[in-house]
């Protein structure tokens, strides 16, 4: 008999046979064979065949959409052959029944959505907190595991005066969660209250079902906290050796140390400890350099993940052995070569690059990142210390702008210098030049040049010069450019300009102060030794300085006081005193008459302004403005 005719509810209504023993049973009873009922053996022939015609005549009162009231029956059978099936074994395997869920499932959207998020957050992995480190604003914790930056976490506080004590908890919600690399985390927490200890933990908010108890608290592993005074925070496999960053080491700026004094010490989690040892060959600031151990020389990829740091001997001597050398505290992991993407090397080198670091910039990237584009930077690094503003936003929507924009965490203050050793290395398989400079900085050349030939024509750089000017040296000895930098003033300004930088402040002091410089990477010496935005130099090569009848730098340093005054926060480079420091004060890096305390200057808007100068102003609104909107590219338009 089929039964395809009561599975459809377009046109047809099924009725069952006016026999009562119709209306019991249904016509299919191959279900009900499971349970060895005798039905056939109760009906003759003659009863099927009236049957078979009734289901084709008869419309049936109790079906609808052609459920009718048998094979409602006839469902409810099956279960429960099933759930026999399931509760007696058959022999050693147990019958488990697959249940297929119909893309037609009256369930909600909203209900499968919860299932799924509950199912997710229980095979989420615990996170683990490896390392912490105390800074003078937060505590940052090394962390695995960690879902992605949207996961809401919390930083979790025991106090500080013995067990009975910790019997309170408290917590607090993370200040960032961010990447660092291909096997960490970083979250920042805020500093621990009065009385609680700085070995902050880092948990999921918790159900209401699954709250952390203190006795869960008192069993969990606390690393020790480390203090950001002295300890290893970085590391980079360079070719044939190791590349080390290191805080405490009080070298002298712009000088290179005696690498003696120094040794790197390998190891992994599983040694409990640094069980490879080599020599430094090269030290200055916070940056040494070691050659690999033999077989992480032979084979590379086995550096990926292995801990290293470095030791150093209070009393120094030429003689004195590695294994004397107190080790410094370290999260430094290596990781496998930057340029293992051979898709990258495939596609060669840029001819110039940008790398800086910014704290909270988000407001300036886009016309400073358009800008130079416009000049023909192809590539940017940004090292990203800490900020909590738009800055990744911005970076992420000029992504999506085909602007080749990274972003790379670096959580380590004061520390612009070493993250420039970094970059350098980071970069030097992508570009064949790298300007190191500021956001609020921005290359312009300032003087056209005549044509050759006699004709008075002056020549206006335009589209794609700054790139063309680095390309001319690639094949000589010059290996740094350097371009002097004028500071401009708030040029009688009292809020931030509309039309960005480069057209709003026009008045600036009329001598340059320092310069910024554009270097090869591959060119540089092994100490990676940096200040002030230039580099040391390999035997053989030279630095140029650029005439400012051909290129300058301007610097819009002394900004509007809205602008300025978040300087007074912190500064990212290393050898340059905080605004609030009672030090150096009559450095060039201080704005002269300032002090050290964040008060608005009588007069700031006329403050640094000697010459009026509209050059790049000008140059900016006739080259790069839309023609029909006036817009810049950098300007948002009025919806």
């Amino acid at each position: 008999m089929k039964l395809a005719k009561t599975s459809h509810c377009r046109h047809h209504q099924i009725n069952s046979d006016s026999s009562p023993s119709s209306q019991i049973f249904p016509s299919n009873l191959s279900a009900l064979n499971l349970l060895n009922l005798p039905f056939r053996q109760l009906m003759d022939s003659e009863q099927r065949r009236k049957r078979k015609r009734s289901l084709r005549t008869s419309p049936s009162p109790h079906s609808h959409c052609g459920f009718s009231v048998r094979s409602l029956l006839l469902c409810l059978s099956f279960i429960f052959v099933l759930l026999l099936l399931h509760r007696f074994q058959i022999g050693r395997a147990s019958f488990h029944p697959v249940v297929i869920v119909s893309t037609l499932s009256h369930l909600s959207s909203s209900t499968s959505n919860s299932i799924r998020d509950y199912v997710s957050s229980r095979f989420l992995l615990p996170l683990r907190v490896e390392d912490r480190i105390l800074f003078p604003d937060h505590v940052l914790l090394m962390v695995s595991h960690v879902n992605d930056r949207s996961e809401v976490l919390e930083c979790v506080y025991g106090k500080d005066n013995g067990v009975q004590a910790a019997n309170k908890l408290i917590s607090r919600p993370v200040l960032s969660v961010d990447e660092l690399d291909e096997l960490r985390w970083v979250a920042r927490c805020p500093l621990p209250p009065q009385n609680y200890a700085a070995e902050v933990n880092l948990r999921r908010p918790p159900r209401k079902e699954s709250i952390v108890e203190v006795d869960e608290w008192q069993r969990q592993v606390h690393p020790a906290v480390h203090s950001w005074e002295m300890m290893a925070y970085a590391a980079a496999l360079d070719r044939d050796s190791a590349v080390v960053f290191v805080k405490g080491l009080n070298l002298r700026p712009n000088r290179e140390s005696d690498p003696r004094q120094f040794s790197c010490h390998f190891g992994t989690e599983r040694d409990g400890g640094f069980a490879l040892t080599t020599r430094a060959f090269s030290a200055a600031q916070e940056v040494v350099r070691c050659s690999l151990p033999k077989s992480i020389r032979m084979n590379p990829s086995k550096a990926h993940g292995i801990r290293v740091t470095v030791g150093l001997n209070s009393h120094f001597h030429a003689n004195a052995r590695a294994s004397n050398h107190v080790l410094v505290p370290s999260v430094a992991k290596m990781l496998s070569p930057y340029n293992s993407d051979q898709r990258k090397k495939d596609q060669g080198k840029h001819q110039l690059c940008v790398c800086t670091m910014v704290w909270n910039q988000a407001s300036s990237l886009r016309e400073w990142i358009m800008y130079h584009a416009w000049l023909g930077v192809e590539r940017w690094f940004i090292y990203d210390n800490n900020s909590d503003d738009r800055t990744e936003e911005v970076i992420q929507e000029l992504e999506l702008e085909d602007y080749n924009v990274s972003r790379h965490t670096w959580p380590w203050i004061k520390t612009q210098e070493a993250g420039f050793s970094h970059c350098a290395l980071r970069a030097r398989d992508e570009c064949n030049w790298v300007a190191f400079m500021d956001v609020d900085e921005f290359f312009y050349f300032p003087f056209p040049t005549r044509r050759r030939g006699g004709s008075n024509k002056p020549i206006v750089r335009g589209q794609n010069s700054l790139r063309t000017l680095v390309a001319n040296f690639s094949s000589t000895n010059i290996g740094e450019i350097r371009t002097a930098c004028h500071s401009y003033g708030p040029s009688g300004l009292n809020s931030p300009p509309s039309q960005g930088v480069t057209v709003g402040y026009t008045c600036r002091l009329q001598s340059p102060e320092r310069h910024k410089s554009i270097v090869r990477p591959d060119v540089l010496d092994r100490t990676l030794l940096n200040v002030v935005h230039h580099f040391r130099l390999r035997k053989g090569f030279k630095y140029l300085n650029m005439p400012q009848s051909t290129a300058v730098i301007n610097h819009y340093k002394y900004q509007v006081w809205e602008a300025f005054r978040a300087k007074f926060f912190r500064r990212v480079a290393t050898y340059v005193a905080d605004w609030q420091e009672k030090e150096n004060e009559g450095s060039k890096d201080r704005a002269p008459g300032l002090g050290t305390e964040p008060i608005e200057p009588p007069n700031w808007p006329l403050q640094f302004c000697e010459v009026w100068d509209t050059g790049l102003s000008d140059f900016v609104l006739a080259n790069l403005a839309d023609p029909t909107t006036g817009l810049l590219p950098w300007e948002r338009p009025l919806l």
